[in-house]
């Protein structure tokens, strides 16, 4: 919007703070429920129903309760949280209070990703301003919110809720075994924690302006609300998009609004949610029935953009992170990239996790500068079969699900790239990512 500013003011003359005014009016439980009816998923990557969520706090402990906002967004390929940060960061700050006062916590801290140095100020500056202007203030009595930004370790492992838990204690950022340590119960300084996204609370905010059964009316079935997108790659327009859940196809995105491909060129592959969920081929088609029981048979250009059809399409919403190729990409250069970054993202605390994603780095490694051998195709799917679902958090699946889902379906142009590089014959792709 053009002339919006970051600061109080600005955010005030456009109806800010009026959610969190009517959240001081109603009782913790009744705002729980306002975001439990409403069906709002956590846009952090899982998906999870944070009115649900909520209601998993432990509350009979007598321990203090904290409320952690991720604003780490250390995914590949996603860019939304700090959009938000950097230019509407008020909407943050109000929707962090609503769900302070809906919780009962006393303490908020915003675990923001390293490199956000200029976001960590700005939402420093935000705090601040939401204090003097006294919405720190969460009930009659002149009970306060304390917010505390923290600037993060800089690690991908850190996204996952207990590994920032451990790096806001001041420990390396290694996850947690769930159970027994599930935020809700053993947390931040073993207290009751509730873990949520930026966007998420972002929506928090607009659930309490319009109520949470106005709420569930938007989006689609199982995915209320709006999603951010944020469209990255080979396409005429990359930007972040709001779009209503269901509300569009892949295909109206990515020509419509994005603008299509580049001059000259076709899409050939797309990884919806984020560099950790599962690659989607231009050209495949998805058959079968939503949970609802409603039967589907699209092309990827047909398929909605809601949580719910991209899960049945075989991937899944994640973070909103989409990333697009096409045909001037060679696709074993595209996954030695992941490959590369995932195993140095391994925070080396699980055996097939650390083991798996240095050899699925070293093997797509090899490929690309001339030494891959045809077996080495099926090698990469095993490793990754191996990884999958055996390690403390999803850090295992984010470095298997590429792989398993490219050389289920770029099997064929890996071996070509392997026995083209062993003939000496000069590769046919304009792109070479690494």
């Amino acid at each position: 919007m053009q002339g919006y500013t970051t600061d109080i003011d600005c955010y005030l003359r456009h109806g800010g703070y009026a959610a969190f005014r009517k959240a001081l009016t109603m009782e913790p439980a009744a705002i729980r429920e306002e975001v439990r009816v409403s069906g709002l998923r956590g846009r952090g990557g899982a998906g999870f129903p944070t009115g649900v969520k909520w209601s998993f706090l432990d509350r009979k402990s007598g321990k203090p309760v904290y409320l952690i906002v991720n604003a780490d967004e250390s995914e590949p390929g996603t860019f939304k949280d700090r959009r938000l940060i950097y230019h509407d960061p008020h909407q943050i700050i109000e929707g962090t209070l609503i769900a302070a006062r809906a919780i009962e916590a006393r303490r908020v801290f915003i675990y923001v990703r390293g490199e956000f140095q200029n976001g960590a100020r700005i939402l420093e500056r935000a705090a601040a301003e939401a204090a003097q202007h006294g919405f720190c203030l969460t009930d009659k009595d002149g009970a306060s919110i304390a917010i505390v930004v923290h600037r993060g370790g800089g690690c991908y492992v850190c996204g996952e809720e207990t590994g920032l838990i451990e790096s806001l204690e001041g420990k390396r950022g290694t996850p947690r075994l769930k159970p027994p340590f599930f935020p809700a119960v053993l947390g931040l300084y073993q207290c009751p924690t509730i873990v949520n996204n930026v966007e998420t609370l972002a929506q928090v905010r607009r659930v309490l302006e319009i109520g949470g059964a106005t709420f569930a009316k938007t989006g689609a079935p199982g995915d209320t609300g709006t999603h951010l997108w944020g469209v990255s790659g080979l396409v005429r327009r990359p930007g972040l998009y709001e779009i209503e859940a269901g509300a569009a196809t892949i295909g109206e995105l990515l020509h419509d609004l994005c603008g299509g491909p580049l001059a000259g060129r076709t899409f050939k592959a797309l990884i919806p949610g984020g560099s950790s969920t599962k690659i989607l081929k231009f050209g495949e088609r998805f058959t079968g029935k939503l949970p609802n029981g409603t039967a589907f048979d699209w092309k990827l250009e047909d398929v909605p953009l809601d949580a719910v059809s991209l899960t049945a399409s075989g991937s899944s919403l994640g973070t909103g992170g989409m990333i697009v190729m096409d045909d001037s990409v060679e696709m074993i250069q595209a996954l030695a990239n992941l490959n590369a970054f995932y195993a140095h993202e391994s925070c080396g605390q699980c055996t097939p996790c650390r083991e798996g994603s240095l050899w699925l780095a070293r093997i797509t490694r090899r490929i690309i500068r001339g030494g891959g051998h045809m077996e080495d195709v099926a090698l990469l799917g095993s490793i990754a079969d191996q990884i999958a679902g055996r390690s403390i958090c999803a850090h295992g699946e984010a470095a298997a699900w590429p792989v398993q889902s490219a050389v289920a379906k770029f099997g064929d142009e890996y071996i070509e790239s392997i026995r083209r590089s062993a003939s000496g014959t000069p590769s046919p792709f304009a792109l070479r990512l690494v």
